[in-house]
């Protein structure tokens, strides 16, 4: 399966803004979870991103790379805004097509399994003409997770934990929308950590760096020992041996302290 991730906004475009937070911001977390959940985990995935920093991307950029790329599917990531009291969660596909389509139909698998964990009011599942739904080549889905604007979804926007388990709730969805099979030994998963600092932008200078050696990075926000820290991470895999590869690239750029994290799910 080839999936097109569309993290909304970046760069000069800051998308929804409210409670001290950038829509931009928390859909790049989540798409980049997304993906590393999807790669780590499953068989025969592949997935391009529209951006993987604060990039600025034009709407037709963003089509016209998936459908040359012949994306099978397209997820955009979104968070949205209204008055400040509106709440919850809501996803969109293009409004001229029927409840029966495939595209409904894989739509119907990723809402069930966002909303079975977001812990966020269910709005609905929503129908519009937004240029990525309508220019797409492919099945296409748009969602909204939550309102930037509204204190209580800000304030669960605000937790790494809860953008992960929104990224899995979406990853949930995918794997039963396309079959999906899992990786022998898929339980764990290794992380490649180079660097953990008290300073978003100490941790994203490190990201730079690292990016302009060739190597994929992205700040986690994480709680150590009651304290939470800004962790640079280059890549999750559920083969130690990867993992241990990588970490060699990252020293080799100039991270000798770098280290490999062993979880169990």
């Amino acid at each position: 399966m080839r999936l097109y991730l569309d993290p909304g906004h970046g760069g000069s475009d800051p998308g929804a803004t409210g409670n001290g937070l950038y829509e931009k911001n928390i859909n790049l977390d989540i798409a980049l979870r997304i993906r590393n959940i999807l790669t780590s985990e499953y068989n025969n995935v592949q997935v391009r991103m529209s951006r993987t920093t604060d990039a600025t991307v034009s709407l037709n950029q963003r089509t016209n790379d998936a459908n040359t790329w012949n994306a099978d599917y397209f997820l955009s990531v979104h968070c949205n805004s209204f008055n400040g009291s509106a709440r919850g969660y809501e996803d969109y596909i293009h409004s001229s097509l029927s409840d029966g389509s495939q595209t409904a139909q894989y739509r119907n698998q990723v809402h069930s399994e966002v909303t079975k964990v977001n812990q966020l009011r269910n709005r609905g599942k929503k129908k519009a003409n937004f240029h990525v739904l309508r220019e797409s080549a492919m099945p296409a889905i748009l969602t909204e997770n939550g309102f930037i604007d509204n204190p209580s979804d800000a304030a669960l926007m605000r937790s790494a934990s809860w953008r992960q388990t929104v990224a899995r709730g979406h990853v949930n969805g995918l794997a039963k929308a396309f079959n999906l099979t899992k990786k022998p030994g898929s339980g764990s998963i290794y992380r490649v950590v180079a660097g953990s600092f008290k300073s978003r932008d100490n941790a994203e200078q490190r990201v730079d760096m690292l990016q302009s050696k060739g190597i994929n990075a992205f700040v986690d926000l994480v709680t150590i020992s009651g304290q939470q820290w800004y962790r640079v991470q280059a890549g999750a895999f559920t083969n130690r041996s990867n993992a241990e590869e990588q970490l060699t690239k990252v020293k080799n750029a100039g991270v000798t302290d770098a280290y490999i994290v062993h979880e169990s799910r």
